[in-house]
């Protein structure tokens, strides 16, 4: 700085005549000392606030070159992305899956919403008919206890008997379509569409969907359809009192390849006569054991919920004649408080409810079965899924671990074996 002031200093005299009028140019070069220099390279780590001003800055400090090949880049994988998406052969498998799915979610939103409607009317029916039932027991009660005759004594009579009435053809209609075990049916329905939802979305992240898989789903959504319907009317509903006890199907019917049976295999697949004989033994406890027991506690449900969809209205009817035939109003008091409990019991209780989760866990079972006899009696094993995926499989669906699937196949075994029952082998383990 100091010679840069000295430089100044000597082109400028210090003493000038004042009568000079112009003055010179003075061209004088300032040689600054070279900076280092800075390295434009950005580190690989940067503090978040660094970052962000670093990509602010970014969009405005781009040349040309840059942006072109940006662009170019862009517009290759563009054409890549595209390419991959609809020149590959299972792309239009992809795109039905994806129209699938949005049908399945639109339906886990019907049901759901449907089960909560069908819910709140199971609430609403039993308080309405219990207010409808007690308040014409009280009026009956009233009338009874009333002395002479004349105009109220009558109206109490006829509204007593005209609540009673009412109690009546709403209990019927009640009973007809129990609305616990509606809504039961809705919230099974949602909860097997979200697991079908889950097996498409996992299909399409694998990747590589066939037609098949396509097929399987449709073929899965109509089932569900068929299995749990909405409408009520139409005769479209389920049966609520049947003649017998089946559980619940909602999977469509296997459809076995046998056409290459005599193909010679070329890989085991994860399969070994080992494991198909634990899964035999596994469909045997099965069937002995927890089949049967649903099968029998499904019946009993069945039984109670008959006999209380018969006893409600029937003794409301009672009341409703005895408060026009009786004159003490004992008969339609009594009949009236036990009408009351008998529709808490069996819509209190949703009867219904418990009948339909016996029909969804025999239902399981059976799926259960159906899918170990149709995997085992897949003659080719490259069509088979993994043998350790799908024992894995069997062993979460049953709430077991491996381990302890195959203790409990090879104990099977063993008690078959020795020539004792199977009944008594099950009832121990469970």
């Amino acid at each position: 700085m100091s010679s840069l002031r000295l430089s100044i200093l000597n082109n400028y005299p210090l003493h000038s005549s004042p009568s000079s009028s112009s003055f010179k140019r003075i061209n004088s070069s300032i040689n600054l000392p070279k900076l280092p220099p800075v390295s434009s390279s950005v580190p690989k780590v940067l503090p978040s606030s660094t970052r962000t001003m670093v990509e602010e800055l970014g969009k405005f400090r781009v040349t040309d070159n840059y942006k072109s090949s940006f662009v170019e880049k862009n517009h290759t994988n563009k054409i890549l992305h595209d390419g991959d998406l609809y020149n590959t052969t299972n792309s239009e498998a992809i795109i039905q899956l994806y129209a699938i799915l949005e049908a399945v979610v639109d339906r886990i939103e019907m049901h759901t919403n449907v089960g909560e409607q069908r819910n709140n009317w199971n609430t609403l029916l039993l308080n309405s008919i219990n207010m409808l039932t007690l308040t014409a027991s009280t009026m009956a009660g009233v009338a009874g206890t009333a002395t002479g005759e004349g105009a109220p004594l009558l109206a109490l009579k006829l509204s007593s008997a005209l609540l009673f009435s009412a109690a009546t053809g709403m209990l019927l209609a009640t009973n007809k379509i129990q609305p616990s075990q509606l809504a039961e049916e809705q919230r099974n329905a949602a909860r097997l569409f979200k697991q079908l939802q889950a097996q498409i979305q996992t299909t399409i992240a694998v990747g590589n969907p066939s037609e098949s898989d396509v097929r399987g789903a449709m073929e899965r959504v109509l089932a569900l359809d068929k299995a749990y319907p909405m409408p009520l009317l139409g005769g479209a509903m389920l049966e609520k009192f049947p003649e017998k006890f089946e559980g619940a199907r909602w999977w469509p019917e296997s459809r076995l390849n046998n056409e290459n049976a005599q193909t010679k295999v070329k890989s085991d697949n994860g399969w070994s006569m080992e494991l198909e004989e634990e899964m035999r033994e596994v469909i045997e406890v099965v069937k002995r054991k927890d089949m049967e027991d649903y099968e029998r506690l499904g019946n009993i449900a069945l039984k109670i919920n008959k006999g209380l969809a018969i006893s409600a209205p029937l003794l409301t009817g009672i009341a409703a004649l005895g408060c026009v035939f009786s004159g003490d109003g004992l008969v339609p008091v009594v009949a009236g408080a036990l009408a009351s409990v008998v529709n808490a019991l069996e819509h209190g209780g949703q009867v219904g409810m418990v009948f339909e989760m016996y029909r969804n866990c025999g239902g399981f079972f059976q799926l259960l079965e159906e899918t170990i006899e149709s995997t085992i009696e897949e003659k080719d094993l490259e069509k088979r899924e993994n043998g350790e995926l799908f024992e894995l499989k069997m062993a979460l669906q049953l709430g077991r671990s491996v381990s302890q699937l195959r203790e409990l196949a090879s104990k099977s075994a063993a008690y078959r074996i020795e020539g004792r029952e199977i009944d008594e082998f099950a009832s121990k383990l469970f």
